[in-house]
């Protein structure tokens, strides 16, 4: 038995992105490493915490585990039967609680497991290795004691969170609780730091810097909470560089930390992509979606759950795809199927080409048990894009789309607001909430002069979204942080200009899409970090890079070719509908190309991290840098948030004795 951390197992030497490496190591390093050495046995039970199943669920589906001879997973605080004959394999976080309990199950004359190999999601104090081997007919049946360092969340090939659900509430909120704030930036500067030991990656630890106006300004905790989190960021990576096997002892990546301040209209602007549309409007679980499917009784609809993951090819193809898009695709592949099979164009008793509806072609191949096979992830999709399109057409979210993006690129101010909340009187009161908080965002000032106040009672809002509205300004930070940082609360990119404006127009991409202009902050900041442009004063480092760091990656970090003409800016105006030869990136085709291209040539990797939740727009556009700047970009943060759970959050964040329900917009 040895106390050490595992080795990152090399499963050759093709590329496998972030989510690949962590779902590796759980079920290579760690459970297939027990089948050999002490273990007699074939079949384990494996028993995790409560943190360490969510961690395994997210990396791992039930069939992998099983293949690598786990038959019982166990939840360690609930009564177990005793399998002395068997092995266990104990995966859980290095608490007091958790090694009592385990001594508990291993000790005496009838131990509930004939051995036990031990795996940590974390680096464990020095007190409960002590307390583990005072026992020693406990240490006589352990068969492996090692760090994982694995305590995050793989919801995404390129993204993770740290599962700090309340950290806006405790880090941002009115009432400042430092013991508490200090608890959640100490907890996912640990997690945050297990990601880097399980990559073997050292980074350079960038942060958005606090700032004040002069020395009369005090700094608040809210300012510091990037500051304080890439501190402890650093002295556990200043440990993993001292004590890990094979850690890095020179930088090999970039991590930025930033909060929610960056950007706070990401959250609750209305994103069109397939797979925000159906986090948004659809009541998912998680990935989890519901639809009725045909029954085997005839005319008998049968509910069914699935998982929009990964292991969708059609998922996968178009959850970054505009809604109109994604709709006009599904349609396509839909009557390429039905063209390509005889059987299905004898069912419909004609060849002479009329134009089908989607449902119609829906309707004709699900009748066709000989293809049901096929149909039913493709029959899944055209039920979901058919809902997303009726919603979006009964809440007219089209028109309320469209003044979103002009307030936010400053094509549109109060007046605006005001007729459209005097006119639409069918909004839903989350969709006006929505827009107030969008223009909050962008005329801070308002509050000054009461006119949001205003704006509430002629939305017919109650006090209770007035919360949301107000408890933006705790994520403001400080004056200057508004005037001078990038992707502050208010943004003023052109002294000359008059109008409002907290995003301009980028330079070299064509909008396809109406109501994609939107882009979030983080865009801007990957980009200039990759090419080394990110202001230092503003975003200043930890470890000073050597200057040979960002040329060492060479075309890697700046992979554009200089001779290649300029792209128009993006229109003022795009249509719905797509242009056929158009490529956004992710098509089909797209998406082939991309997958292969030799991703043994990508450069560094760059991590992001947002301290208050990340959106899935901020998630897209990490998937478009990678291919764009050929280096992974991961992204972070302490939880993910769609726009009735980012809003509910901040409602938290002032509420006294308030439950998650009485909140609920």
């Amino acid at each position: 038995m040895s106390m050490s951390d595992s080795d990152t197992s090399s499963q050759g030497s093709e590329y496998r992105n972030f989510r690949q490496l962590t779902r590796d190591r759980l079920l290579y390093e760690m459970l297939r490493s027990t089948k050999s050495g002490d273990s007699k046995s074939t079949w384990k039970v494996l028993v995790m915490d409560r943190v360490t199943v969510k961690i395994m669920s997210y990396a791992c589906k039930m069939a992998d585990i099983t293949e690598e001879g786990v038959s019982l997973v166990e939840d360690i605080y609930r009564r177990r039967q005793p399998l002395p004959t068997m092995d266990a394999i104990y995966f859980m976080q290095p608490t007091k609680e958790n090694v009592i309990v385990f001594l508990s199950d291993m000790t005496g004359r009838a131990p509930l497991y004939k051995k036990a190999f031990v795996f940590f999601s974390s680096p464990v104090p020095r007190e409960l290795v002590s307390h583990i081997k005072k026992d020693g007919s406990v240490l006589a049946r352990i068969g492996a004691l090692r760090e994982m360092n694995l305590e995050y969340f793989a919801i995404d090939s390129q993204g993770f969170v740290t599962d700090n659900e309340r950290a806006l509430e405790e880090l941002f909120g009115d009432e400042e609780s430092t013991r508490k704030g200090h608890a959640c930036l100490n907890e996912m500067a640990t997690r945050i730091s297990t990601v880097f030991a399980s990559l073997r990656e050292f980074p350079f630890v960038r942060y958005r810097a606090a700032k004040s106006l002069d020395m009369n300004t005090m700094t608040t905790f809210r300012d510091l909470i990037p500051t304080k989190l890439a501190a402890g960021v650093w002295n556990c990576l200043a440990r993993y560089k001292a004590n890990l096997p094979n850690f890095p002892q020179t930088e090999t990546c970039e991590l930025l930390i930033v909060d929610r301040s960056i950007d706070q209209i990401a959250p609750v602007i209305h994103e069109w992509t397939y797979d925000a549309m159906c986090h948004d409007l659809l009541n998912m679980e998680g990935n989890k979606y519901v639809h009725e499917a045909p029954g085997k009784v005839a005319g008998v609809p049968e509910k069914k759950e699935v998982l929009l993951e990964d292991h969708d090819p059609i998922w996968l193809e178009l959850r970054h795809a505009h809604i109109a898009d994604a709709s006009e695709r599904l349609h396509e592949k839909m009557t390429s199927f039905v063209s390509k099979n005889k059987a299905a164009q004898v069912h419909h008793g004609s060849r002479d080409g009329g134009e089908l509806s989607t449902r119609d072609l829906q309707k004709m191949v699900q009748a066709l048990p000989q293809y049901s096979e096929q149909i039913d992830k493709l029959s899944l999709h055209v039920d979901i894009a058919g809902k997303i399109n009726r919603i979006i057409k009964d809440m007219g979210l089209k028109e309320l789309g469209q003044l979103e993006q002009d307030l936010v690129f400053g094509d549109a101010g109060t007046k605006d607001v005001i007729n459209f909340l005097r006119t639409k009187l069918d909004v839903t009161r989350e969709n006006k909430l929505r827009l107030l908080m969008i223009y909050a965002a962008c005329y801070p000032e308002k509050f000054e002069s009461d006119k949001i106040t205003k704006l509430m009672e002629l939305a017919r809002l109650p006090p209770e979204d007035m919360n949301a509205v107000n408890n933006m300004r705790l994520l403001e930070g400080s004056s200057d942080t508004k005037k001078n940082s990038i992707g502050a609360f208010s943004l003023k990119f052109d002294v000359h200009k008059k109008k409002h404006a907290a995003r301009k127009d980028r330079t070299g991409e064509e909008v396809m899409w109406q109501l994609s202009r939107f882009y979030p902050m983080i865009e801007e900041l990957v980009e200039k970090l990759s090419k080394g442009e990110l202001p230092k004063n503003d975003y200043p480092c930890m470890n000073d890079p050597s200057p040979t760091f960002h040329g060492s990656s060479g075309a890697a970090s700046n992979p554009t070719n200089p001779t290649s003409a300029p792209h128009s800016m993006r229109q003022r105006r795009a249509t719905w509908a797509r242009p056929r030869a158009s490529d956004d990136g992710y098509s089909s085709d797209s998406i082939l190309r991309h997958a292969s291209s030799d991703f043994k040539k990508l450069g560094q990797r760059i991590f992001v991290f947002i301290v208050g939740g990340a959106t899935r727009s901020e998630l897209r556009i990490c998937h478009k840098l990678t291919a764009k700047l050929k280096r992974e970009i991961v992204l972070g943060s302490s939880s993910l948030d769609d726009p009735p759970q980012f809003i509910t959050k901040l409602k938290l964040m002032t509420a006294d004795e308030l439950s998650l329900d009485d909140l609920q917009i």
